[in-house]
């Protein structure tokens, strides 16, 4: 009997805690007198939460190397799957007109150059004798100088022709701008390539060995996320074997159409594991934003036209919208005209109404 009795005595216990519990939370109802809500508080924390997207693997440098000037393939000194340093000669075409036009030029400026060099001397001549009054004619002496300007004028400028065929000659060896593996060619010996046509490139060049990982990351989300911010993700030909990197670059921009930020993160490569194009599974890692707050999910009522929160102030219930950001564990980022310790209702749905 002595246990039955306190038994008894704790079954009246709880029995008045649950009713003094929900007596905090009657809130008046126009329709139905008094109705009982949970609530709870909002809190100025922010959420922290992860999320998998898609991203793809991209080489951190490459190219298309085309044709700068018309002409023959006489050598390719590199194919695909080749690693090629920087500066190194990968193709050699043959143009025997450029070779014509580089050797007249040549003595084109050979011959203006030894006719300045002629005036020149004829000039100094004159003017020595022009020490002597009245031996040299002022007019002739500055006949001579106006000639040997032009001379020199001429001869710099039939240098500088010469110059630029020689450069266009060098353009007939083809050499890598930086080092990298050779993913694709489309040209062989004796083929005539141009240099306007751009359909397909002769070589494609990629360096492999330092790859950028490129992700679309969504709006709400990016906000939180920064450069140097730690990232991992995996690829199907590494299967369970998780990469780290950081955040190297954020585009600053977001994209109008899918409401996503470009980021990428920067791969060291050096044995060769990866390779440019390979999708890739990213999982990024948000602390969320230290000034926003949050509340339970079921807090938040999402309709077509809004979305708020059921604010419990004075017994009184008033919508209040708000946007959201990071969720996890059944809480959400809040932001709107809230304040730390306002109370909410949980479980909130379109059908609960404002109070008068």
């Amino acid at each position: 009997m002595k246990y039955l009795f306190i038994l008894l005595g704790l079954a009246v216990f709880c029995i008045a805690c649950s009713e003094n519990k929900a007596e905090q939370n009657k809130i008046p109802d126009s329709k139905s007198g008094v109705t009982h809500y949970t609530t709870a508080i909002v809190e100025k924390t922010g959420v922290a939460s992860s999320i998998k997207l898609p991203a793809q693997l991209a080489a951190f440098e490459e190219v298309s190397i085309f044709p700068k000037v018309n002409g023959y393939v006489k050598t390719v000194l590199a194919d695909i799957g080749t690693k090629v340093s920087k500066g190194q000669l990968l193709m050699v075409l043959e143009a025997p007109e450029l070779q014509q036009a580089a050797a007249q030029a040549k003595e084109k400026y050979i011959r203006s150059k030894a006719e300045y060099a002629i005036d020149k001397e004829h000039y100094q001549r004159y003017l020595e004798a022009s020490a002597t009054a009245g031996a040299i004619s002022p007019l002739d002496l500055s006949t001579l100088k106006g000639k040997m300007e032009a001379d020199s004028a001429l001869c710099n400028a039939e240098k500088v022709n010469w110059q630029m065929q020689e450069t266009m000659m060098d353009y007939l060896n083809v050499k890598a701008p930086f080092s990298g593996v050779i993913t694709e060619r489309n040209v062989h010996p004796g083929a005539l390539v141009s240099a306007t046509a751009k359909d397909k490139p002769m070589l494609e060049l990629k360096q492999v060995e330092h790859l950028r990982l490129q992700v679309d990351v969504p709006e709400a989300m990016a906000s939180n996320l920064k450069t140097k911010d730690t990232v991992s993700f995996y690829v199907s030909s590494l299967q369970g074997k998780k990469i780290m990197g950081r955040i190297s670059r954020q585009s600053m921009n977001v994209n109008a159409q899918y409401r996503s930020e470009r980021m990428e993160i920067d791969v060291p490569n050096p044995a060769g594991f990866l390779s440019s194009g390979m999708y890739a599974d990213v999982i990024l890692y948000s602390k969320g934003n230290i000034n926003s707050l949050s509340v339970p999910r079921s807090s938040v009522v999402t309709s077509t036209e809004r979305k708020y929160v059921l604010l419990v102030k004075n017994g009184k219930i008033s919508k209040s919208d708000v946007s959201t950001g990071n969720e996890k564990d059944g809480r959400i980022e809040i932001f709107g005209s809230l304040l730390p310790g306002d109370s909410v209702i949980t479980n909130a749905t379109d059908e609960i109404k404002e109070s008068n």
